[in-house]
């Protein structure tokens, strides 16, 4: 059985021929182009999923019909089409990616003129209006004749901006002069486009794991512990101070120490924070120093920005909130624990890239390995399980987990969030898959399991 279609007000994913399919692909995408006033053109890559091409032809294809001038990326990261869609002053964006999901999904990724994942207001619209239209033969949305054909653009060097703008964040030459050994784990997809580029220019020595962006996955391709086992010995075989492992569409990154011990995703945002703030003081820029976190992101952030006198700040899960908080609050930083970090100064998207850069930046100048900056960095045990959705929807849980949970401190922005002076657990729907997630921070592994067990139970008595 075909997993079904997931739609949000950023974007879908579906299952290839399945419940996605270029039709499918076609309507999203010219609805959400004829809900853009502007009409200079649109961005249009692809994580490098052998399906990438074929949506990207259709889609391409669909907006020149209706007039719209297309500039293609082909095989670009996620935050790489961020950028183009400022520096070619698009219209907005398409990415095609299923993000870490396996090879037999795809979907697409909506970016709004700024470069940006478009805002939750914004991509309402563009999902009411698709709902309203069932297939492309009975739809009209502005076919053009022969002479008003748009025309269709290649982008000839699609990293070359991404990738100066992520230098000027750093102090390159330091880190240039510590000629570090790394490997990096593109897992053959769109991080290898510009991950060795920019490590090469950083004066690294790079070991590279997956460098062709052809879709054809080394292993699973989520960067989780559980998948990332073949790839840990190899950081130490290769004599690497750091792995930087990516997802599909490299906008989420995990670590690897020199011993080839997983630091993971939760501690790429907390470093890059950090490396962040300790730069603010050390070059003396004023406060305040604000970040953005989720609310399903370690509180490791948190601490952070105490240290440094700043404030931090949690948005409900998803880019698109996140990116929302951290202009109202004017952030210097922000990003989520699932390796997303996201730097003002590059693009209000989510990027490995910048990861790396900052992790490699905080190993040159305070002399650390990689293992001694996550030992400074006060960790928290972090449990996160996946369990299926009840009969009826989630509303069952959050009707539930408020009666169980009505004397402690609640919050209901993002499913039910419990806090406790040292722990909190989270339920919510995904985004991105038909499950429900449920999640918990707390010091020590038998607290954190404690609380994933109990609202896992609370959540069965609901079916």
């Amino acid at each position: 059985m075909a997993s079904p279609l997931i739609i949000s007000v950023s974007g879908l994913r579906g299952e290839i021929g399945a419940t996605l399919t270029p039709d499918v692909a076609i309507r999203y995408a010219l609805t959400y182009s004829l809900s853009v006033e502007s009409d200079a053109p649109f961005v249009v890559a692809h994580d490098g999923r052998r399906s990438g091409s074929m949506f990207a032809d259709a889609i391409c294809a669909s907006l020149n019909a209706v007039g719209r001038d297309v500039f293609y990326a082909g095989v670009a990261a996620t935050p790489t089409v961020g950028v183009l869609v400022r520096t070619l002053g698009a219209s907005g964006g398409i990415q095609i990616s299923a993000s870490h999901n396996p090879r037999q999904f795809n979907g697409l990724k909506l970016f709004s003129s700024e470069g940006r994942v478009i805002p939750k207001s914004e991509g309402e619209k563009v999902l009411i209006a698709y709902r309203k239209v069932e297939k492309i033969s009975d739809w009209n949305p502005g076919w053009v004749n022969v002479e008003l054909l748009g025309e269709r653009k290649q982008v000839e060097d699609s990293t070359i901006a991404h990738m100066e703008a992520v230098l000027k964040t750093v102090d390159a030459d330091l880190v240039r002069s510590k000629r570090f050994r790394v490997l990096i784990d593109s897992n053959n997809a769109s991080g290898s486009v510009l991950g060795r580029r920019l490590l090469e220019n950083l004066g690294c020595e790079v070991v590279v794991c997956g460098g062709t962006p052809n879709g054809d996955f080394l292993h699973t391709p989520e960067p989780t512990i559980d998948n990332l086992q073949g790839v840990l010995q190899k950081v130490v075989e290769a004599g690497a101070v750091v792995g930087f492992c990516q997802d599909p569409d490299a906008d989420r990154l995990a670590l690897i120490d020199e011993n080839g011990f997983y630091i993971g995703e939760e501690y790429t945002t907390a470093i890059c924070c950090k490396n962040r703030l300790q730069k603010a003081k050390i070059n003396g820029e004023s406060e305040p120093f604000h970040l953005v976190i989720n609310c399903a992101s370690s509180r490791m952030s948190i601490d952070i920005a105490e240290q440094f006198g700043g404030s931090c700040f949690r948005s409900p899960v998803g880019e698109a909130n996140v990116v929302d908080l951290m202009k109202a609050k004017n952030a210097v930083f922000g990003g989520e624990g699932n390796g997303g970090p996201i730097d003002p100064a590059v693009g209000y998207v989510r990027d490995s890239f910048v990861g790396m850069a900052q992790t490699l930046e905080m190993m040159a100048r305070n002399g650390q390995k990689l293992s001694e900056i996550a030992h400074d960095i006060q960790g928290y045990s972090i449990v996160k399980r996946k369990v299926d959705l009840p009969n009826g929807g989630f509303q069952k849980v959050v009707d539930l987990l408020s009666r169980e949970f009505a004397n402690e401190r609640l919050n209901l922005d993002d499913g039910v969030r419990v806090d406790w002076d040292d722990a909190w657990v989270l339920a919510r729907p995904s985004n991105t898959e038909p499950i429900a997630r449920i999640i918990a921070e707390a010091p020590t592994d038998d607290r954190a399991n404690a609380l994933c067990d109990r609202v896992a139970e609370l959540m069965s008595t609901t079916e």
